[in-house]
């Protein structure tokens, strides 16, 4: 696990999925919308397992979703 992925990690966020769009504002509204903070880093496509040719080919357009329970509301729920 890379360094930025364990400081994440150690703050709570659970590392979901990396796509891109439409696909990434749709799975961040939906997160949202179902009381979750949401946070965006940028993709490695040198540091992603398995074929990582779409993500090289498109670089700065593949993010990785990291969500986590909203703090100001413990259920998760808006």
């Amino acid at each position: 696990m890379k360094a930025r992925e364990e400081q994440l990690a150690a703050e709570g966020w659970l590392k979901k999925s990396t796509t891109d769009e439409p696909r990434l504002t749709e799975l961040v509204q939906n997160y949202r919308r179902i009381g979750w903070e949401v946070h965006l880093e940028p993709c490695e496509p040198l540091e992603q397992p398995g074929c990582s040719q779409c993500l090289q080919a498109a670089p700065g357009s593949y993010h990785t979703i990291y969500v986590r329970r909203n703090r100001q509301r413990p259920d998760g729920r808006l």
